[in-house]
């Protein structure tokens, strides 16, 4: 069992910063990525970036150059800093790790992060 707790979501001006933050605990070992997935009321889950445990990033092309995934191993967190937010970024961002079983993916969430961006 692994427990994602997010924080860091809020109400920012477009052009602002924020950062997420996604402390993991419980069985945290052979998780092979982690990652911040975002979604809008009526719109499509979009996989916003994630890290892999050899350090492997990749971000959805709507956020590339604005977003940095980074992960903190002693804290076993993982942080997704957002900078030159845009109305588009608005969605609730969900905190996701996955484990390979050998066979299959086992995903986890956290609870979600509201993020608003608007003037």
């Amino acid at each position: 069992q692994v427990q994602l707790v997010e924080s860091g979501g809020g109400f920012v001006q477009p052009g602002g910063s924020l950062r997420l933050s996604c402390a993991a605990s419980g069985n945290i070992l052979n998780i092979n990525r982690m990652g911040w997935y975002r979604q809008a009321p009526g719109k499509q889950r979009e996989l916003a970036a994630s890290i892999t445990s050899t350090n492997y990033t990749n971000y959805a092309d709507s956020v590339k150059g604005r977003f940095t995934i980074s992960r903190d191993n002693a804290k076993n967190t993982v942080y997704l800093q957002m900078n030159s937010l845009e109305p588009g970024d608005t969605a609730v961002y969900y905190c996701n790790a996955r484990r390979w079983t050998g066979y299959a993916f086992i995903d986890y969430w956290g609870q979600g992060a509201q993020v608003s961006v608007s003037s």
